[in-house]
This record gives structure tokens, C-alpha cells and sequence, in this order.
């Protein structure tokens, strides 16, 4: 799901439609406030577009980032 670019970590989720779609980055927002930690994302329509990047780490891929992505992973996969 997750391929590291020289940008970051980098997802793109394709869903069923819009609410779908929301209802994901509703779920992923929760997660990230508990990890003190917000992806760089983008939608339209039925698809998310994710990044994630450490800002106060020079904008290098941390282990913040990867337990990260490993939670919204799990939920896109549930």
C-alpha cells in the first residue's frame, strides 16, 4: 500500500464513492490525533491521497511516520 518516494510515504486509496471515502478520513483523523502526528492528504471524490513526512525532522520518513502508516493501514484494510 505504502511506497517511499524522495516526497515521503506515500499512499493512494481508491473507494467505493465520496462517503466512503469520508468516512476513512473521518477514521484516520481520530488515528492521527492519537499519534500527535497529521498526514499531508488530498480528496477527490472516491479517492485519498496520502503523505506522510516528518516536518521537524527535515521532512525525512521517521519511525513516526511508518507507525502511521501502519495504523491507517490496518483501518483501510478492515
Amino acid at each position: 500500500m505504502w511506497k517511499k518516494t524522495k516526497e515521503g510515504l506515500e499512499a493512494e486509496l481508491v473507494f467505493e464513492d465520496f462517503k466512503q471515502a469520508f468516512e476513512f478520513m473521518t477514521r484516520v483523523a481520530h488515528i492521527a490525533e492519537e499519534h500527535q502526528h497529521h498526514p499531508e492528504w488530498h480528496n477527490a471524490y472516491n479517492r485519498v491521497s496520502i503523505k506522510l513526512r516528518t516536518h521537524d525532522e527535515n521532512n525525512e520518513v521517521t519511525e513516526k511516520d511508518w507507525n502511521l502508516a501502519r495504523a491507517i493501514e490496518s483501518i483501510a484494510t478492515s
